[in-house]
Formats: C-alpha cells, sequence, structure tokens
C-alpha cells in the first residue's frame, strides 16, 4: 500500500513540497554556515516526495533547539503554512484524507527538524 500511496502522493502534491523543501537547502548551502541545514533540508526533501511508510522520530539536545529556533524564524514557517493549507485541502476530500495526514505529518517536520530521524515503518 505504501508503493502505491507513494506514486499517488509524488504526482498529486509531493513533488512541490519536495520542490520547497530542496529550494530550501539550496538557499541555505550558499552560505557555509548553513551547510549543515541545508544537508537536513535535503534529507526531509526525500521524505516530502514519499512520505508513505516512514515515521519521524524526535529527539535532540541543546545544539539542535538553538538550530530549530533559527530555522524556524527562516525557513520553518514558510514551509509549515504550505503544508497545513495542503493538508487542510486534501482533508476535505475522504479519498485525500491518508495524503492529508501526510501533509500535516511534514508540517510537524517542517517546523523542527532538527533532532529528528526519518525510520522505515515495518507493517
Amino acid at each position: 500500500m505504501s508503493c502505491l500511496g507513494n506514486i499517488i502522493w509524488f504526482f498529486c502534491g509531493g513533488i512541490w513540497q519536495g520542490l520547497l523543501w530542496s529550494l530550501a537547502g539550496v538557499l541555505w548551502c550558499i552560505t557555509i554556515i548553513g551547510i549543515p541545514i541545508g544537508r537536513q533540508c535535503f534529507k526531509f526533501a526525500s521524505l516530502a516526495f514519499f512520505p508513505f511508510g516512514k515515521e519521524i522520530c524526535y529527539g535532540g539536545g541543546s545544539i539542535s533547539l538553538a538550530a530549530n529556533i533559527l530555522w524556524l524564524i527562516l525557513s520553518g514557517i514558510p514551509l509549515a503554512s504550505g503544508a497545513v493549507c495542503n493538508g487542510v485541502l486534501l482533508c476535505c476530500t475522504i479519498i485525500g484524507i491518508p495524503f492529508g495526514l501526510q501533509c500535516f505529518k511534514i508540517a510537524k517536520l517542517a517546523l523542527m527538524p532538527f533532532g529528528a530521524t526519518v525510520t522505515s515503518s515495518v507493517i
């Protein structure tokens, strides 16, 4: 089921969210200081392209907290608001609810990505 969900997701909205994460990664990598943040964006762009069958585990320490605060101010709010708007629109139909839930998962990640790890869920 996750393979079919990922294929439908990619063509019906995942491509845009993945490209936005990639754009954020490129913009962060322009500066030398932002390269670690840009690498994190590229890691989560793959999740935005294909989110089904993956789970996010949150954790981290003080360095993650500082990076999350900087991220939230500069990039997190636009990415999260776009994912929430997309999720609300998708949840208006019964068929779109699973895709809307994936948008909300990505929106939560967009607010606090540092200290988070992506794992494959075993069914």
